[in-house]
């Protein structure tokens, strides 16, 4: 159940109990107060009473005036009303912190729950992918790209830097070979790369592409390129993503800036990945930025 703040905001239910409750519990202060005051003014009255007509008469079973008995039952009485104020009634009750401990425990189970599903995701792939090598152990697939320091590869399917020597680095390992891509990384492109076998994944089952391979799943790719023995993965972000595992090599071309883009190579974990060569290239008249090409072998 949802209320409309005057601002268009909505009030879900538990804000409702949290108004209601402030609400309740500024009415039990209002009353306690009035009882307060007038127990203060109906003590001095009664005393003033008491002593204007000198009523000494004592009470049966009590010694002291009738004036002091009344007072000390409402004194008695107030004490039970703050007592049920501030202690029995609290801000929004017990019954209200079991239901929160109750949704907290909730929330808690759904997020484990979906750790739990993550976990149990990433050792399918990850098994998926031991059993992918495993069956495809003559090949060395390899994980083509260049990124900055920040891992950015690419902003709004673009290209963000212009590096002669690392397209010509591009061109020499990947001639003759299966690229594989996304969709998106090919349609940024102005055709097929030529002098090699393009394989194209998307979800789209009716989509098309000229002079190119068209798949819909990484491991549907790499059958395709089954006569490769080294077929490259040239990007985008998710394509690299879902294949780091099941790569063998990765050839990274590092660029010594930081930029902003909407696309990123994964981290490498050197825990699996074992740097074997690095040749640092300068910025010139050809390359905006100084940049190292980088070749990392799965250990």
């Amino acid at each position: 159940m949802f209320f409309k703040k005057k601002n268009g905001s909505d009030i879900n239910d538990d804000q409702i109990k949290l108004i209601e409750a402030a609400q309740k519990r500024v009415k039990q202060k209002k009353r306690l107060f009035y009882h307060f005051t007038f127990l203060i003014f109906g003590a001095i009255s009664l005393l003033t009473i008491n002593l204007l007509f000198e009523y000494k008469k004592e009470i049966v079973f009590f010694e002291y005036p009738w004036s002091y008995l009344t007072i000390a039952i409402w004194i008695l009485l107030f004490t039970i009303h703050l007592y049920n104020v501030f202690i029995t009634n609290k801000f929004m009750g017990k019954k209200w912190e079991e239901n929160q401990i109750k949704k907290l425990v909730s929330l808690q189970e759904i997020k484990i729950s979906k750790l739990k599903m993550e976990f149990e995701k990433e050792a399918r792939i990850k098994a998926e992918s031991e059993l992918f090598n495993q069956n495809n152990s003559g090949k060395c697939i390899t994980l083509i790209a260049a990124a900055s320091e920040n891992d950015v590869i690419g902003n709004d399917n673009k290209l963000i830097w212009h590096l002669s020597d690392d397209l010509k680095h591009f061109k020499d390992l990947t001639k003759g070979h299966c690229v594989i891509m996304g969709r998106k990384t090919f349609e940024s492109m102005p055709k097929a790369l030529p002098n090699r076998t393009n394989i194209v994944i998307t979800r789209k089952h009716d989509y098309t592409a000229k002079n190119a391979i068209v798949v819909h799943s990484i491991h549907e790719a790499l059958e395709k390129a089954n006569n490769d023995k080294q077929p490259f993965i040239i990007g985008g972000g998710e394509i690299y993503s879902q294949s780091i595992l099941l790569a063998d090599r990765i050839e990274l071309t590092r660029v010594h800036t930081e930029v902003n883009g909407d696309a990123y190579f994964p981290k490498i974990d050197l825990k699996i990945w074992n740097e074997v060569s690095r040749e640092e290239k300068f910025k010139n008249e050809k390359n905006e930025f100084n940049f190292t090409f980088i070749r990392y072998n799965k250990k």
